[in-house]
């Protein structure tokens, strides 16, 4: 359900779109076809046997937690926490649904039919987690990670029905935890995740 808040949000910002001349966004599903799929990093599909399948129903932010420097290779990154996830923690797969590097690339990781994995105490069944790469306790985001933060939030938002007040983060559901790191956290807190998910969810009905 729409928090009140919110739904008007939205009506406000769709009226806004109705009038907007600028050139338009891309298209969600030229979103959806742009990730790059797990073959293309190296990876191996999980066992679907071990899954635990699941329905989206929140979009939830995450970050890597650790320094990810300039020039870091995003696809080895993968394979490793891949091998990292399966051999060290005995987790089916790669935590998070969708990985975005430092380019703003999106990568698939987990299949988004199966539920993710934390660290904490919250249960991310029904989840879709999206991890960003870097530690941003320590660093800002740049403005091509948010970009693409927002593209696949609004893909995923539309696709699976996902409200406004769906979209948040892992620590709005963990007390044991600062992930996705007060620099990133931020840009949920004061709802401009939210703002622009609307944004380009009208500009995505004014184009059809």
């Amino acid at each position: 359900m729409h928090s009140p808040v919110l739904s008007r949000l939205a009506a406000v910002l769709a009226l806004a779109v109705s009038s907007f001349t600028a050139q338009a966004a891309v298209p969600l599903a030229d979103v959806e076809r742009a990730i790059l799929p797990v073959a293309a990093w190296g990876g191996t599909p999980a066992d679907p046997a071990k899954a635990r399948r699941h329905e989206i129903t929140h979009v939830t932010l995450h970050h890597q937690g650790e320094p990810f420097k300039p020039g870091t290779d995003p696809q080895a990154y993968l394979r490793r926490l891949q091998s990292w996830s399966r051999s060290s923690k005995g987790w089916l797969d790669i935590p998070y649904h969708y990985i975005i590097d430092l380019d703003g690339r999106i990568h698939a990781g987990r299949d988004i039919a199966y539920a993710g994995d934390t660290n904490t105490e919250y249960d991310p069944k029904g989840h879709a987690l999206i991890e960003v790469v870097g530690n941003f306790e320590e660093v800002e985001p740049n403005q091509k990670q948010l970009d693409a933060v927002v593209d696949l939030m609004a893909m995923l938002a539309a696709k699976y029905k996902v409200g406004l007040d769906g979209i948040q983060s892992h620590r709005d559901y963990s007390d044991q935890t600062v992930c996705p790191g007060a620099n990133l956290y931020r840009y949920v807190q004061e709802g401009y995740f939210r703002q622009k998910v609307a944004l380009r969810l009208a500009q995505e009905q004014v184009s059809k």
